[in-house]
């Protein structure tokens, strides 16, 4: 920018002394690199002038202000056509780029904000797998291909600590207590059945009572790992009339199965790692009504991010998809609900600790 300091005097009428000081100029930005490619294509400031809808004057005073700030002529002018110089042949390509870049950024910026994009933390156990945790990451990847998801494995109160760390988006944690300072909604419940041997000697009854397994080693969720469902599970035998005898705790219900599966223990398990089809392993239902097993959704209150919220939505979707199919199915084994009742979807159940 060019500023002009006069002094004058008046008693002669006259200018004495002119100052002219010169300042750092506009600095080069996207408007004027536009009007630069612009013109460089159209080869025409007329032309260029009226694609860009501009006047001729504001375009020519542009690309001055361009050529003074890189320090070089960019064109050669003539009455008929403007041409680029060999300067200006190469800034074009650099221009192209800028441009080109900054377009992408905005692009970014825009789809981060609208959550179509970004990262998305989501930590979970084991038994997710068998849970709907793939058809999650498919519904995501596939509704916003744009979203880097990132899956982390670790036990309930890992999931805890690394949402209050802000080191994950969501978790999936089993229990009941909300913990302070998260908010969630109830993805998952189902029953516990017995997780027996294949030599066992109820390995082949269809229902058992709680009570017969009163003799047997357990193998339970480790306290520290989950100490709701550890408690729980002691309860619940306590209620059918003895205290189980803890031979092993684990830290992952797969590696219960596992132990189960080995001759090493019996267990209570949620009825969905039946679907884990590990040799050597029985499931059998219980006669008597037990514990729900309960997956909660789990993040930080209050939500930090539009991707977040997207994923969300997607999750509550697959928890209704689940619970229908579930309460289809019992239906079905009861004959005692409608198929209104069987299809009900449940509403989100949003709980945050306090």
């Amino acid at each position: 920018m060019i500023k002009a300091s006069i002094q004058s005097n008046t008693d002669f009428g006259r200018i004495d002394t002119c100052i002219v000081s010169i300042e750092a100029g506009p600095k080069m930005d996207a408007r004027k690199l536009r009007y630069f490619t612009v013109l460089a294509e159209e080869k025409h400031f007329g032309r260029a002038a009226r694609r860009l809808s501009l006047s001729q004057p504001p375009l020519s005073y542009a690309i001055k202000q361009l050529e003074f700030e890189v320090g070089s002529a960019l064109f050669k002018r003539n009455t008929r056509k403007v041409e680029l110089t060999p300067a200006g042949a190469g800034f074009l390509r650099e221009a192209q780029i800028l441009l080109r870049r900054m377009d992408e950024a905005k692009r970014l910026v825009r789809s981060i904000a609208e959550g179509r994009s970004g990262q998305l933390r989501i930590s979970f156990g084991g038994s997710m797998l068998y849970r709907g945790l793939p058809g999650i990451v498919d519904d995501v990847r596939k509704t916003f291909p744009s979203i880097d998801l990132v899956l982390r494995e670790l036990v309930s109160n890992d999931q805890i600590e690394a949402l209050l760390r802000d080191e994950i988006d969501i978790g999936f944690i089993h229990g009941r207590a909300m913990p302070e300072g998260l908010a969630g909604f109830c993805y998952h419940a189902e029953p516990f059945v017995a997780c027996v041997a294949q030599q066992h000697r109820l390995a082949a009854a269809t229902r058992i009572r709680l009570s017969q397994l009163r003799h047997d080693e357990f193998v339970l969720f480790s306290r520290k790992s989950s100490p709701d469902y550890f408690e729980s599970i002691v309860s619940t035998c306590l209620s059918a009339g003895f205290l189980p005898k803890v031979r092993h705790e684990v830290a992952h219900w797969l590696s219960v199965v596992s132990f189960v599966a080995n001759g090493m223990g019996t267990a209570l398990v949620p009825r969905t790692l039946q679907n884990s089809q590990l040799h050597g392993a029985r499931f059998i239902p219980l006669k008597e009504p037990t514990i729900l097993s309960e997956t909660w959704c789990v993040w930080k209150s209050p939500s930090s991010s539009s991707a977040l919220d997207n994923a969300l939505q997607l999750i509550q979707l697959r928890s209704s998809s689940i619970r229908q199919r579930s309460q289809a199915r019992n239906s079905r084994v009861r004959g005692s609900a409608t198929p209104s009742q069987a299809h009900d979807t449940p509403k989100r159940q949003i709980r945050r600790g306090k």
